[in-house]
């Protein structure tokens, strides 16, 4: 079934609580930890010896910045589908492209003594890790969680307890995460597959984020199901949203993942090769660029 969804922009985000409604403390709070990544990866960035690149400085901070927003002020929309929905494009998909561009693994092996260099190596090279760092896999854990929010009485239920709601949101920040760096970035992937595959998993990725969009906008006055009030306007618009930022979110996925296997083809000179300590200790062993 198709459901053709109106031109864009049909909805409309309603304004931050302000004034006599006072911002909830513990959605302010949840900017703490995004200060201490943002801060944290400048201090490593200012103590590489070799120079880091400013480039991805400002696409971590950009990640950062998007997450500030998602826990800030999208926060202090409880119960609206539409803040919940944008939250899901930041956490979801937009800061963490920005998060996997900024290269966090690479700067921590260039500036973290040997025993954490040894631990991120062991970690990378981990079978559990290859397993879910598979882009199918991946994909199915960031699109099929948001399904599983949406279609069923989780949503509902997330909205009432404040733990399970921040626990969505962390799982759609990690999901998202993975799944960026499982197609793209220039951190070390081990086993990374091919382009085909790669390319695979976001088609596949974006025409179920496509389809689950359309069924909320066809099924706004059932879903999500357990809600006791419902606004089947409000639904329609978060679909709104979810259809067209979506679209715009996995253009910027794709735009990096050929950019990255356009970078991967170009010969490089030998002292790129990205080494990665022994799990052992010792001696370092060298294994090749991985982002193509």
């Amino acid at each position: 079934m198709t459901v053709p969804l109106p031109a864009p922009p049909a909805w409309s985000v309603p304004p931050f609580a302000h004034g006599g409604q006072a911002a909830d403390a513990s959605s302010w709070l949840s900017l703490f930890p995004v200060a201490l990544l943002a801060g944290g990866y400048l201090l490593a960035a200012a103590r590489d010896p070799r120079g880091w690149d400013h480039r991805r400085t400002a696409a971590w901070l950009v990640g950062c910045g998007m997450l500030a927003i998602a826990v800030g002020p999208l926060a202090q929309l409880p119960g609206d589908p539409r803040g919940h929905l944008a939250q899901h494009l930041l956490l979801g998909m937009l800061a963490p492209l920005g998060l996997v561009l900024g290269a966090p693994v690479t700067l921590l092996l260039r500036v973290a003594p040997p025993p954490v260099r040894r631990a991120v190596g062991r970690l990378l090279r981990a079978r559990p890790l290859h397993l879910i760092a598979h882009p199918v896999i991946a994909a199915l854990l960031s699109t099929g969680g948001l399904a599983l929010v949406l279609l069923t009485p989780l949503y509902a239920t997330a909205e009432r307890q404040p733990a399970l709601h921040h626990a969505v949101h962390l799982h759609y920040l990690a999901a998202g995460y993975l799944f960026a760096w499982s197609l793209t970035g220039p951190d070390p992937a081990p086993r990374r597959p091919g382009l085909a595959v790669r390319v695979g998993a976001l088609l596949g990725a974006a025409a179920g984020h496509a389809v689950l969009a359309k069924y909320l906008y066809a099924q706004a006055e059932t879903l999500p199901p357990g809600l006791t009030d419902r606004d089947p306007e409000a639904f329609r618009s978060a679909a709104q949203l979810m259809y067209y930022g979506g679209d715009l979110a996995e253009l910027l996925l794709a735009t990096a993942l050929f950019a990255t296997w356009y970078h991967s083809r170009r010969p490089h000179p030998t002292h790129s090769i990205r080494r990665f300590a022994s799990p052992r200790g010792g001696s370092l062993a060298q294994t090749p660029r991985s982002t193509g």
